[in-house]
């Protein structure tokens, strides 16, 4: 088991779990999820000769949990990020890596502190530049408006989203980490469900789960998310009108450190709302994207579900830096 230690970052402490010596590597999760979320890169990453460090992001787990949705805005967590590079390897930029919510974090912290972070890697969410405007204001447009649901505007009021997940943690997890893994059959994320229908509405609850996420591992997860509740994590949605405002001022800049991505054919975080290839948009954003690939079959949980595919293509990639 990695070591935890809690790491003051100015205003917030934030726990990781850390282990091996060399260059640092810090892994950022995303919802809901947990610094366990990294559980089978940390050892091959320390092995290959870096310190590896995976956080619980503030709001989760053993992390502070500051109480206002201004206090989960990107600016804070771009902080984050970069007060535990400062604590971790003083005067050494350092690699991040982020999946989920933590894939925009780790780009955007990339794109705005590159005297501290040398290289930058994401699963699940690719970076695709500078928004032409706010996201809620675009899933408004594309889903409230047509009274379809879409989760992230089901998050946006105070105190609803919170409830239904904390009602029944277990069950909630299952059938929202269930949904939209590459296991569950086509058609398990429901798209006919309306703007009054809750989150888990028509959502499987699987017997058996799917082997990567065992018995233990929900176990750890349950207790991790009964004790810090959700009101946090679901904060980081409510803050996109927040996100776009502070984004403004590095609209002109590209993500020039070497970078990689992976990704599922069947994640719907890739192409959330279609349009062009994303891998074709990232490179004229991302032009040191070194590695970049999609993994057949594979649904949102990366590197949980495929952790010796990932582990593949990551560990070369961080020797090669």
């Amino acid at each position: 088991m990695p070591e935890f230690r809690m790491i003051d970052v100015g205003g917030v402490r934030l726990r990781a779990a850390v282990e091996g010596t060399g260059p640092l590597v810090v892994m950022v999760h995303g919802f809901p999820e947990s610094w366990y979320s990294w559980r089978h890169q940390i050892g091959p990453i320390a092995a290959a000769g870096f310190t590896a460090a995976a956080i619980d992001v503030r709001g989760y787990g053993g992390s502070d949990r500051p109480p206002q949705v201004a206090d989960y805005a990107m600016n804070h967590m771009v902080a984050d990020v970069t007060g535990v590079v400062d604590a971790l390897s003083p005067g050494a930029p350092a690699v991040i890596l982020g999946h989920d919510w933590g894939a925009p974090i780790v780009w955007n912290t990339a794109l705005i502190r590159p005297d501290r972070i040398r290289a930058v890697g994401a699963l699940s969410v690719p970076y695709l530049g500078p928004a032409p405007k706010p996201f809620n204001h675009i899933f408004d447009e594309v889903f409230t408006k047509k009274n379809r649901f879409f989760y992230q505007a089901y998050f946006q009021k105070e105190g609803v989203a919170e409830a239904e997940a904390e009602g029944d943690v277990r069950t909630f997890l299952r059938k929202f980490l269930y949904a939209i893994s590459g296991d569950a059959p086509v058609g398990s994320w429901p798209t006919d469900k309306t703007t009054a229908d809750p989150l888990l509405k028509g959502l499987i609850d699987p017997e058996p789960f799917p082997a990567w996420l065992t018995p233990a591992d929900l176990d750890y997860y349950v207790g991790e998310f009964e004790r810090s509740g959700l009101r946090g994590p679901i904060n980081r949605y409510r803050n996109h009108e927040a996100d776009f405002a502070y984004l403004q001022d590095f609209r002109e800049r590209k993500i020039e450190q070497p970078a990689l991505f992976i990704s599922g054919t069947r994640d719907p975080a890739y192409n959330m709302l279609g349009g062009r290839d994303p891998m074709e948009v990232m490179r004229t954003f991302v032009p040191n994207l070194q590695v970049a690939e999609l993994l057949e079959g594979c649904g949102h949980w990366t590197q949980q579900e495929r952790p010796d595919e990932v582990n593949a293509r990551l560990i070369p990639w961080l020797k090669s830096l």
